[in-house]
């Protein structure tokens, strides 16, 4: 009789099969792996195309499409050109795209943001007449806006006026949601931001407009990239009085919890991979939908790395999404929403 872990024991003529030895009787995991089709069977996470949210540039202009150096395939684009990429990107599934807006004109308190005539709110009205089953998501900050980079009004010591801020946030929400943004996303990381615009926004009947909050936004060195695409770097300083501190985990719980009580409908980590614990305590804690970031830095060395030849990128593209969405992530905003798309089935 003879013995192999891959195909057991043979008898031989008029042999029966004596017990299995004790260090026989192993678990075998292995068994669940050896075909696609057991994979695809008992696979535990499935990213799909709804599970995508797209991020836009949008700029003045007409017939502007410029690809942001640090960020291959991700491109600015005025508001015609936005217009025909949401079209591609209804045909490829997407459910929904956010929008940021790169005015031509910058001031101190950034009042291109709340503008009845801003880009972003331009781009809206032409998105819900072109394409109106696409989700219109509106990002919801001053740091690209303002002439100082900093997300909104500063103090004379050129600290940000947080309740200052709070009454320019209600301005600009108010605006985007006239305009057709069917869900606003707080990002500036202001104390007591989702209860101010939840009032302006209830006050002037878009009661039924979403805000999904950047309840737990890290001071982050991955935003590098973005801030090219936005032209929003800080003329001077740093985020880190209003942005969390990367080493805090408790404090996300906190901040979560105080957008909750003050209205916030879905709550957003950023950035994505770097915080994948913290995707997943916010989903374990809270019994709203979550999403998260898969930011410009992440996208970028990603890019960089398939483009030394270092890394299989669409290997890795899938890879880090579905990771993000095993933490607990409802969905993903990613600048690989196109390229992966192409790839899930509906």
């Amino acid at each position: 009789m003879s013995y192999s872990p891959s195909k057991g024991m043979t008898p031989g003529p008029g042999e029966e099969l004596p017990p299995l030895p004790p260090d026989f009787l192993i678990e075998r995991p292995r068994r669940l792996r050896r075909t696609p089709a057991i994979r695809r069977l008992v696979r535990e996470t499935n990213l799909t195309r709804d599970d995508l949210i797209l991020p836009l540039f949008v700029v003045e202009g007409s017939g502007v499409r410029d690809e942001v150096k640090s960020m291959p395939g991700v491109y600015r684009e005025s508001v015609d050109r936005i217009v025909e990429t949401c079209m591609q990107a209804e045909q490829l599934g997407i459910p929904g795209v956010i929008l940021f807006g790169v005015p031509k004109k910058k001031d101190p308190e950034g009042h291109a943001a709340w503008s009845p005539d801003g880009i972003v709110q331009r781009a809206l009205e032409k998105i819900e007449r072109s394409v109106p089953n696409i989700l219109r998501i509106a990002d919801l900050c001053f740091c690209e806006y303002t002439d100082h980079g900093h997300c909104g009004v500063l103090t004379p010591e050129g600290d940000v006026d947080n309740d200052a801020t709070l009454e320019n946030l209600e301005l600009q929400a108010v605006a985007l949601a006239d305009a057709g943004a069917q869900i606003v996303a707080p990002s500036g990381m202001m104390d007591g931001m989702v209860a101010s615009i939840r009032a302006a926004l209830d006050e002037t009947h878009h009661v039924n407009t979403t805000i999904l909050s950047y309840a737990v936004k890290y001071s982050s060195g991955f935003y590098g990239p973005f801030r090219d695409a936005a032209d929003s770097a800080p003329a001077f300083g740093d985020r880190n009085t209003y942005q969390m501190d990367p080493a805090n985990g408790r404090e996300a719980l906190k901040e979560a919890a105080i957008d909750i009580d003050q209205g916030a409908d879905m709550l957003m980590v950023k950035p994505a991979l770097p915080y994948l614990d913290i995707v997943r305590r916010v989903k374990d804690k809270f019994d709203v939908p979550v999403c998260a970031y898969q930011v410009s830095g992440e996208y970028a060395m990603l890019k960089a790395a398939a483009k030394n030849g270092w890394l299989d990128e669409e290997r890795v593209m899938r890879e880090s999404l579905t990771c993000i969405k095993r933490a607990g992530a409802d969905f993903i905003l990613t600048y690989y929403a196109r390229e992966m798309a192409k790839l899930l089935k509906a």
